[in-house]
């Protein structure tokens, strides 16, 4: 069965209307990480998560469940990798490896939490990191519910 592609079914408005979460999401999570934390670059990946929420909300990828496991996941693994192994690409690639495989072996794979694991890795500095991001994480889990609940107005609409 062909689909139209979304932009077509939902029209540029549409578009534009679902890509204003993600990208409010992402300027607030960007705040709150200025504001407490000085370690921009660990929160990365939840732009890209951000983004593939908004692409298809809808998508196994961007359930909440896989979301919160796979980045609080990945980033524990990196911090803990950090803590064993210090700061280097042997902690980033285990952690990101370890990361790897709790997807697959928890059915929640989520590609941008590779990222999450590789950063914190190769510099988390602290535990009020894995704090800071695990509130991210669930800024970001809210945008979910915001999407579906968005993309059904505009389904309604139609």
């Amino acid at each position: 069965m062909n689909k139209l592609p979304r932009r077509r079914r939902i029209g540029l408005k549409g578009e534009l209307a679902l890509a204003l979460m993600p990208t409010a999401i992402v300027l607030l999570v960007l705040v709150l990480v200025e504001a407490l934390s000085r370690q921009r670059l660990l929160f990365a990946s939840l732009a890209s998560s951000a983004f593939l929420i908004y692409l298809d909300p809808e998508n196994a990828v961007n359930k909440v469940r896989t979301l919160v496991l796979s980045q609080v996941g990945a980033a524990a693994l990196g911090l803990l990798a950090f803590m064993l192994l210090g700061p280097g690409y042997l902690s980033g690639g285990i952690a990101m490896v370890i990361a790897i495989v709790g997807m697959i072996a928890f059915d929640a794979m989520h590609p941008p939490a590779v990222s999450t694991a590789l950063s914190f890795g190769l510099r988390a500095s602290d535990e009020s990191n894995l704090m800071l991001f695990a509130l991210a994480v669930g800024i970001t889990a809210l945008l979910i519910g915001m999407q579906k609940s968005a993309l059904w107005m505009l389904r309604r609409m139609e």
